[in-house]
C-alpha cells in the first residue's frame, strides 16, 4: 500500500477518518493529527458552531449527514464521544476512538466537575491554553453550557452496549475528568472494546499526544503504511 496515498486519504478500502471535536472545541485542536493521519473534522452546534444546540440524537444525526459515504471511522474527543456513540448504528461507521469519554455520572453535579476540570486543567501543557481558549470563545459560553446540558445525563454506557463495530477507549493517566474506572467500563460495555492509557497524558490527548492517537486511528482504520 502506498504511503503517499494513503496520506491523501485514497487507500481502497481503508475507511476515511472523521473527527469530531470536543465541547467548545473547532478544528484547531486536531492539527498536529491531521497532519500525521489524513481525516476530515464535522463540526456541530457547540462542537465548533456557535448556534443552538439540538437533542443527542439529533445531533448524531447531522454527524452522519456530513461524513458523506462509508466506510468510516469516527474519533470522538471528550463530549463529542456521546454523540459519536450515538451514530454509530449507522452501516457506515466502521469503527469508534473515544479520547477521553464523557460523562462519568459522579461528574455531574458541578462543584465536583469544576473541581476534576481544575485537577486536569493544571497537568495538561501550558502551551495549549491560549489555543483552547481561543476555540471556546470561538463557539461560546452559550452553545458549550447547552451542549452539556444536552450530553451529560445521556448513558453512554447502555449504548456501548449495543455497538458491533470495534470500539478503543483512550484516555491519559492524568486525566481527572475520564478517571481510570470510568474508561474501563465503557471499554467493558462494548462487545468489541479495548481501553488504551497514555502514560503522563492528561484530557486533551487529540493536541498533546498526537503520534500516539495517530497510531491507534491507523490500527482501527487498517492503515498500517506509516508504522514501523
Amino acid at each position: 500500500m502506498s504511503s503517499a496515498r494513503c496520506s491523501t486519504g485514497e487507500c481502497p478500502g481503508v475507511p476515511r477518518v472523521v473527527l469530531v471535536p470536543g465541547l467548545g472545541l473547532d478544528r484547531r485542536s486536531s492539527a498536529r493529527l491531521r497532519r500525521l493521519v489524513a481525516a476530515d473534522v464535522v463540526h456541530l452546534p457547540g462542537m465548533g458552531r456557535r448556534s443552538p444546540v439540538p437533542a443527542l440524537d439529533e445531533l448524531a444525526a447531522r454527524l452522519l449527514a456530513g461524513i458523506g459515504p462509508g466506510p468510516v471511522v469516527l474519533v470522538g474527543h471528550s463530549q463529542s464521544c456521546q454523540v459519536v456513540v450515538a451514530a454509530a448504528a449507522d452501516p457506515r461507521v466502521a469503527g469508534l476512538l473515544l479520547l477521553g469519554p464523557t460523562t462519568d455520572p459522579r461528574l455531574r453535579r458541578l462543584g465536583v466537575l469544576a473541581a476534576r476540570w481544575v485537577r486536569t486543567a493544571v497537568r495538561e501543557p501550558v502551551w495549549q491554553l491560549p489555543l483552547v481558549l481561543s476555540q471556546w470563545l470561538r463557539t461560546g459560553p452559550r452553545a458549550m453550557t447547552a451542549l452539556w446540558r444536552v450530553t451529560a445525563p445521556d448513558r453512554i454506557d447502555a449504548r456501548l452496549a449495543g455497538v458491533a463495530v470495534p470500539v478503543v477507549v483512550v484516555r491519559g493517566t492524568r486525566d481527572a475528568l475520564c478517571p481510570h474506572d470510568w474508561a474501563a467500563r465503557l471499554a467493558g460495555c462494548a462487545p468489541a472494546g479495548r481501553l488504551v492509557e497514555l502514560p503522563g497524558a492528561a484530557h486533551m490527548t487529540v493536541q498533546t499526544h498526537p503520534g500516539d492517537v495517530s497510531r491507534l486511528v491507523a490500527g482501527l482504520s487498517g492503515d498500517r503504511a506509516d508504522e514501523g
